[in-house]
């Protein structure tokens, strides 16, 4: 499992190396921050934690019952329902996430402590998914927290 979990980090490290997280806009564009940049990348994780519970769902209860009105569906077990754990925790965590950041960007309170929060709430994010889709729970827990810290550092900025 640990080998799966470094395997996938060092890949997601691979695919984000080449964005651009710098201040600096491209010819006729206006500047985004690092938090507006990491809140946009937190809104694709969800999108992918959402396909991924939507398939896991998919092959324990077949599409038909995904169609339907869903009343007297089966629960959802194993690495699917962690999968749909997962992705519900992200939601109600990227709620609170995009309230700061935008705040912050409103009130012009976006600094490096926001970008650092921002930055600390995305990357455990981005661990957090894999963790609970294997199913180690301490260490969920503990990133989790991270990412709650991410966001105190945020709302810090703001209070």
């Amino acid at each position: 499992m640990a080998t799966a979990v470094s395997t996938l980090s060092r890949n997601l490290l691979r695919l984000t190396a080449g964005v651009d997280w710098s201040l600096k806009p491209g010819e006729g564009e206006e500047a985004m921050s690092p938090d507006l940049k990491l809140l946009v990348w937190s809104t694709a994780l969800a999108a992918v934690q959402m396909v991924i519970a939507v398939l896991g769902a998919m092959l324990q209860v077949g599409l038909p019952k995904l169609i339907g009105n869903r009343e007297d569906m089966p629960a959802i077990v194993g690495w699917a329902g962690r999968a749909e754990r997962a992705h519900r925790n992200m939601l109600e965590s990227l709620v609170l996430f995009a309230a700061l950041v935008l705040v912050a960007q409103v009130a012009g309170k976006a600094n490096a402590t926001t970008a650092l929060g921002a930055q600390l709430f995305f990357w455990a994010r981005l661990v957090y998914a894999p963790v609970y889709l294997i199913g180690i729970p301490w260490l969920r827990t503990g990133v989790w927290t991270v990412s709650v810290i991410g966001l105190v550092l945020i709302f810090l900025q703001l209070v």
